[in-house]
């Protein structure tokens, strides 16, 4: 014993008892990493095999992947998402996503799959594709707010509004968006009262201004009066698209005679006659113009309408709450042209 218990107080002894213990840490941690990794691959696998359907149009099975590709695919299925051929961008962000291993790129693919899906109107997909996201990397602001849109647009608003909390641990500034919230959540409640729902309407519309056009549109929904009154003239270009088609029923005359441009507009829309040889004096180019043909006699014209997001400048036939492109709120742009009349235009946007 005497001549076997000084080897393990040799100073190389313990060396080597250190280097090995590291080594089978080492080894350890790298085989448990691997099998991490390979989990996680496999359970990527395993939620993307979800989405794989016949919808995705073109032939990824049998197509090699280079790591050079990556970005012409990528190019192309965005090409694919603007020209509104979802299908087929899908299709590409599935194939690389599956093939790429540098999971930063993969998480961006994995966040334009959850917008493709989004813009296509597969929003419990795209719902799944953000969860899993967030699941990994909760700090992502961008895809919280995506997430947000996505339970906005199924009409699911508390949980829209559950994402407002961790955006402000973000420090992100979420009062605009949590007061537009709000207003969809008085506009869906069914078991508030009319009277209750206007007031609230009333108190958005002094709060955030910028609602103006979704507070007034609600108001003429639920009190024709109640949104008379709270119709701003200095602001009629806002809401011109919504006046210009209101049924002659729901028309305030008292409200309408008492200012210059909201009579030059129903004066050009054939409601009122011309009260006195005033000039047309609206704001509104083309309102004027329209006015002052009608007062030469020719009554065929009318007003059609685009509505422009100021944010990405794109141009849509028909008004939104978000822009159908960037998704931006309070973006809204209405654009006003005078074009023949059509046969029928006696009715309301609401």
């Amino acid at each position: 014993m005497e001549h076997i218990l000084p080897a393990y107080n040799d100073p190389l002894f313990s060396v080597l008892l250190i280097v090995t213990l590291g080594l089978i840490i080492a080894v350890s941690t790298y085989g448990w990493g691997m099998y991490k990794q390979q989990k996680e691959k496999g359970n990527l696998l395993k939620f993307l095999d979800k989405f794989d359907s016949s919808e995705c149009a073109l032939d990824t099975n049998t197509m090699p992947f280079e790591i050079h590709m990556l970005k012409p695919l990528t190019l192309l299925a965005k090409a694919f998402e603007t020209a509104g051929e979802f299908h087929k961008a899908i299709s590409i962000y599935l194939y690389l996503i599956k093939n790429i291993s540098d999971e930063s790129g993969k998480s961006e693919l994995m966040e334009r799959l959850g917008s493709t899906y989004l813009h296509a109107g597969f929003l419990e997909r795209s719902r799944s594709i953000y969860t899993d996201i967030l699941r990994k990397k909760p700090r992502n602001v961008k895809v919280l707010y995506q997430l947000g849109i996505v339970y906005e647009m199924m009409h699911q608003y508390k949980k829209a509004q559950e994402i407002l909390p961790p955006l402000e641990l973000l420090d992100e500034d979420t009062y605009v968006l949590k007061v537009f919230l709000d207003l969809l959540q008085i506009q869906a409640n069914k078991s508030s009262t009319t009277e209750h729902k206007i007031r609230r309407l009333k108190r958005i519309l002094e709060e955030e201004p910028k609602l103006y056009r979704e507070v007034i549109s609600a108001l003429l929904r639920l009190d024709i009066r109640e949104a008379w009154e709270n119709i701003d003239p200095d602001r009629i270009k806002e809401i011109l698209d919504i006046l210009w088609f209101l049924p002659n029923s729901q028309l305030d005359l008292d409200i309408i005679i008492a200012n210059k441009g909201l009579r030059t507009l129903y004066y050009a829309k054939g409601y009122l006659q011309k009260p006195s040889d005033e000039p047309w004096e609206s704001g509104i180019f083309a309102l004027d113009i329209l006015a002052t043909a009608r007062q030469h006699g020719f009554d065929e014209g009318e007003l059609h309408f685009s509505y422009l997001c100021k944010k990405c400048k794109q141009s849509f036939p028909m008004s939104f709450k978000r822009c159908p492109n960037c998704m931006a709120i309070h973006s809204v742009e209405v654009e006003e042209n005078i074009g023949k009349a059509s046969p029928q235009t006696d009715y309301s946007l609401l």
